[in-house]
């Protein structure tokens, strides 16, 4: 198994802890009934359980391209340096995104984000080479 792969199954724990975090921050602020409902009205949220719950959406919108690459590469067997640091790079950022995003450290943050898309960009170009 390519290291790209054996990240992307570490890649389902950081997965857990967004939704762990976000569910236990939606519980906090509305409780359990709301949250094991069908959350049919709209209510508000605290600013870190919203942010949790943006935390999340964001991994979700990155996470399918990661799962696509480190499939990619092992199924064309095209792992390589630039590829494993890619998948190094995006594990470490989405990691270090989420206590960034919940405690509302701009810049930051964002150099977070930055940098775990540079990682899908390196897996993309190893894979090409």
């Amino acid at each position: 198994m390519s290291l790209e792969v054996t990240l992307l199954v570490w890649s389902v724990l950081v997965l857990f802890a967004h939704i762990g975090i976000q569910s236990g921050l939606l519980t906090r602020d509305l409780g359990s009934d709301y949250n094991a409902g069908p959350r049919d009205e709209s209510r508000t949220l605290s600013p870190v359980a919203g942010r949790a719950e943006r935390a999340l959406r964001n991994f979700l919108e990155t996470w399918p391209a990661f799962i696509a690459l480190a499939l990619v590469v092992q199924l064309t067997d095209a792992s390589s340096w630039v590829t494993q640091l890619g998948a190094i790079l995006y594990l470490v950022g989405r990691i270090v995104y989420i206590p960034l995003y919940l405690a509302a450290i701009k810049y930051v943050r964002s150099l977070a984000f930055a940098v775990s898309s540079a990682g899908l960009l390196m897996m993309f170009v190893g894979v090409l080479s």
